[in-house]
Order: C-alpha cells, then structure tokens, then sequence
C-alpha cells in the first residue's frame, strides 16, 4: 500500500510530464508580465489586447463597502455574457492596477473569488474580455479605513 507521500511525489512527476509534453491548454500557462505590473486601469487593458471597456449590468462585482482591514479585502467578479475570455480585478489607486486574471472558456462558469490588498480608498473594477477583444466593466467603490499596501 502507498504512503502519502509517495503518491504526491508520483502527482507532482505526472503533472511535469504533462506540462512538458504539451498536453495542457495554452490557455492554462497564459501570463501577461505586462498586465500585472501596468499603473492603471486603461494601462492593463492594452496590455491584454482589450479596447475601452463599456459599463455593462451583465458583468457583476462584490465586496464590501467598508474594508476596516485593507490587508484582506474579499472580491468577487462573474458574468452572464457568453464568450468570455478573461475576467479581470483591478483596484484603480493601488500601486499595481491587476488583482487577479482569470482565463474562462465554454467550459467554465465565469464566477470567481479572491482576496486583494487596497492601499486606500478606490473604485475596484471587475472586466469581462471577450473573445473579440470587447470589454465590459462593473465598478464599485470600496472604502478602506485600515491600509494594506504598506498603510
């Protein structure tokens, strides 16, 4: 019978071959350098290929409207459009302007979760880009009374 251990070591060796040999979607090692050390909104968006984003009810963003800890900021973004590329969080006033990029297809619900840092106060803005290089946005304000990003 096998140990923990050795099953995670045999995991861990399966997922190199499978990575080495090309058999994951090019989608899954996607990273954009440029999108996650972009200064602004507008400066994130070129840098994932998408044009002027549009303000849109079908694209939803929550979180709280008082973070007393800035540190830990819980954020969710989704959609109900179809072909989404990509769904974005993006804090306009923090140092670095991409929380997180989440890369979707037919097969995945666009609806995600995460946590963010927000140095101060912002408008956080949650992105769906399409597969035509379309983006549509939702916004919402977060005030935050204790900083996180060095505050």
């Amino acid at each position: 019978m096998k140990n923990r251990r050795q099953i995670l070591a045999q995991s861990a060796a399966l997922a190199g071959v499978v990575a080495t040999a090309g058999w994951l979607p090019t989608t899954a090692l996607a990273y954009s350098k440029d999108a996650f050390e972009a200064k602004s909104v507008a400066d994130a968006l070129k840098a994932v290929g998408a044009g002027a984003p549009t303000e849109s009810k079908d694209v939803t963003i929550t979180g709280p409207d008082i973070a007393e800890n800035g540190a830990v900021v819980p954020l969710s973004v989704a959609t109900t459009l179809g072909g989404v590329k990509q769904l974005m969080l993006l804090v306009e006033k923090n140092p670095n302007a991409v929380v997180a990029i989440f890369n979707t297809s037919e097969f995945v619900e666009p609806n995600f979760t995460t946590r963010a840092k927000l140095g101060q106060s912002s408008d956080v803005y949650a992105i769906a880009i399409m597969n035509d290089g379309k983006a549509f946005f939702a916004k919402k304000e977060v005030k935050v009374t204790l900083g996180g990003c060095g505050g």
